[in-house]
């Protein structure tokens, strides 16, 4: 039986279906033991977007340790669920979240990356008579003459500008400093495309990058603070980020469910594991079928590889001057398709979590059968962003 029949016919449906190969989804999960050495692994909720995959991902292994959320809001529902060890990957100014989280501050970290960041934070804090954990953001992004090769986040990029946050630290009584973050986009998030340039910039940024880290964590240190987390890395630059001896854990999310963007990189293969499915539900022309929906794109920058990559069955193909759309997405096909009205195909996100807030559940497929579904954020009727 092929791959293509044996998920029909484990979904059992002819109705739009987010599913999950429980299979390749455990390679990727050993591929991501494999490969973080004696690091801890944190675990990127954003590209997750479902409770109980981030339950199955916590107790499969020890070195999955902690949630990185993308809101306070996200965080503060995720510990009421009972997660612990939760850090923000992003600052927030959300004030009403943050006098919540004032009320009772334990097991969520704020990230910041500004003195205003600090100010806003003392503010709230001490007029609950509160405090609060924090993690600073460092910019790990490489500056060359007309190029900025990484992605514009942390306003943190110099010694000077870490030096000039931490000593205004010192008069914030209502927050402690406990970790140091440093992203490395360029490396993690940036394809290879079997480009000589792309693989050239990043052999250079590597070697500049570890040298800063290892440089902002010796200044923070000498204010005398003892950081309990460094936190690094993505799911693409995992194999790297793990050799750096300042490091205490890494954050991956994508890597799990292996979307079409990871099938770019050269020096790490993962095994496709979350997949789309969308009903035929038009047949215009002979050799054309319509299914139902289809335009998930990926955010970032505008590019055809952020589009939806058809999966099964093989040889079918979008039509550039359409695309896909919302709620109809015509594909051209072979001589050798058949397909039928209420037929499935299978399709993948090029992101990871995102396709989460299309769908309120997840299908689980483990051997070929259908063997559980777990909900989404969307599932449980949670919207964050």
């Amino acid at each position: 039986m092929s791959l293509y029949h044996e998920y029909i016919k484990a979904l059992k449906t002819s109705s739009p279906t987010l599913f999950l190969d429980l299979d390749n989804f455990h390679k990727n999960l050993y591929w991501a033991q494999q490969e973080c050495g004696t690091k801890k692994i944190r675990l990127a909720t954003k590209s997750l977007r479902s409770v109980e995959i981030i339950r199955r991902i916590l107790k499969s292994h020890e070195c999955f340790q902690g949630l990185m959320t993308y809101t306070l809001a996200e965080s503060l529902w995720l510990r009421s669920e009972g997660f612990d060890d939760i850090i923000m990957g992003y600052p927030t100014t959300d004030l009403d979240d943050l006098k919540t989280l004032a009320l009772d501050p334990k097991g969520i970290t704020l990230m910041v990356d500004r003195v205003e960041h600090l100010i806003l934070l003392e503010s709230i804090a001490s007029a609950h008579q509160s405090s609060f954990s924090i993690c600073v953001d460092i910019d790990l992004s490489m500056d060359l003459p007309g190029v900025r090769f990484g992605v514009y986040r942390s306003s943190i990029h110099q010694e000077k500008q870490l030096r000039n946050f931490l000593e205004h630290l010192k008069g914030c009584s209502s927050l402690k400093l406990v970790g140091m973050m440093g992203y490395e986009a360029q490396i993690a998030g940036v394809m290879d495309e079997s480009s000589p340039l792309i693989k050239s910039l990043k052999k250079l940024s590597l070697t500049q990058l570890k040298k800063r880290r290892a440089e902002m964590f010796r200044i923070i240190e000498s204010y005398g603070h003892k950081l309990q987390i460094v936190n690094g890395g993505g799911t693409g630059s995992l194999k790297h980020t793990a050799h750096e001896d300042c490091v205490t854990e890494i954050t991956i999310g994508s890597a799990f469910y292996a979307p079409a963007l990871f099938d770019h990189y050269e020096d790490f293969k993962l095994s496709p594991a979350l997949f789309f499915a969308l009903p035929v539900v038009r047949m215009p022309t002979t050799d054309m079928v319509t299914i139902l929906g289809g335009g998930y794109i990926a955010s970032g920058e505008l590019n055809p590889i952020k589009q939806p990559q058809v999966y099964l069955p093989h040889g079918l193909s979008y039509l550039k001057h359409e695309g896909f759309g919302e709620v109809q997405t015509p594909l051209k096909l072979t001589r050798n398709d058949k397909l039928s009205l209420g037929d499935l195909v299978i399709l993948r996100h090029a992101k990871a979590g995102e396709i989460c807030e299309r769908f309120n559940q997840i299908s689980l497929i483990e051997g070929g059968n259908l063997v559980g579904k777990c909900l989404t954020y969307r599932g449980e009727g949670k919207s964050f962003l």
